[in-house]
C-alpha cells in the first residue's frame, strides 16, 4: 500500500514539474513563429472562420474562445483514455478576397504525453475536407465525415 502511494505521488510530482501547456502558450509560440502548420485555402475569411469552428467541433473541442477582430480562436480538449488533452489555436488571415491563410497550433497539455487529441495535420486535413464540402455546394455536417484509410494511418 505504501509503495502504491509513493509511486502515485512521484508520478504526480513528475507531471507537475514537466509543465502543462495553456492557451497562452499557444498564442506565445504563434507570435514567436516557432510552431504551427500553415496552409492557404481557396475560401473567403468568413468561410474559413466557420470552417475552423466546425473542425474544432468535429474533433471534440471544448468551448471555442473567438477573437474575430484579431483573427484567431482558441480552444482545448479534455482528457481521454490516451491523452491528458490539448490546447489549440487557429489564426485565420485573408490573403486576398478569395484566399485565406490558416495557421493552427496545437500543444499537448502535458508535455510528456505521447498522444494528443488533435494534431495540426489532422486539423488541416479536416479543414481541407470542409473546404471540399463547401465548394460542392453542401452545408457543413454536424458530425465529421469519415477520413480515408491514408488519413487514418497518418493520425496514428
Amino acid at each position: 500500500m505504501r509503495t502504491t502511494i509513493s509511486v502515485a505521488l512521484c508520478l504526480l510530482a513528475f507531471l507537475l514539474v514537466s509543465g502543462c501547456a495553456t492557451t497562452n502558450d499557444v498564442v506565445r509560440v504563434k507570435q514567436e513563429g516557432s510552431e504551427g502548420t500553415v496552409e492557404v485555402y481557396d475560401v473567403t475569411f468568413e468561410q474559413a472562420w466557420e470552417i475552423s469552428k466546425t473542425v474544432f467541433r468535429w474533433e471534440g473541442a471544448d468551448a471555442i474562445e473567438e477573437h474575430k477582430d484579431q483573427r484567431y480562436m482558441l480552444t482545448s480538449s479534455g482528457m481521454n483514455m490516451v491523452s491528458w488533452g490539448a490546447v489549440m489555436g487557429a489564426w485565420i488571415e485573408p490573403v486576398d478576397a478569395g484566399n485565406t491563410r490558416v495557421t493552427v497550433v496545437t500543444k499537448r497539455r502535458v508535455t510528456i504525453n505521447i498522444a494528443t487529441t488533435l494534431t495540426e495535420g489532422t486539423y488541416q486535413k479536416r479543414f481541407a475536407q470542409a473546404v471540399a464540402i463547401i465548394k460542392s455546394g453542401q452545408p457543413l455536417p454536424l458530425v465529421p465525415p469519415k477520413l480515408d484509410k491514408q488519413d487514418k494511418q497518418d493520425q496514428q
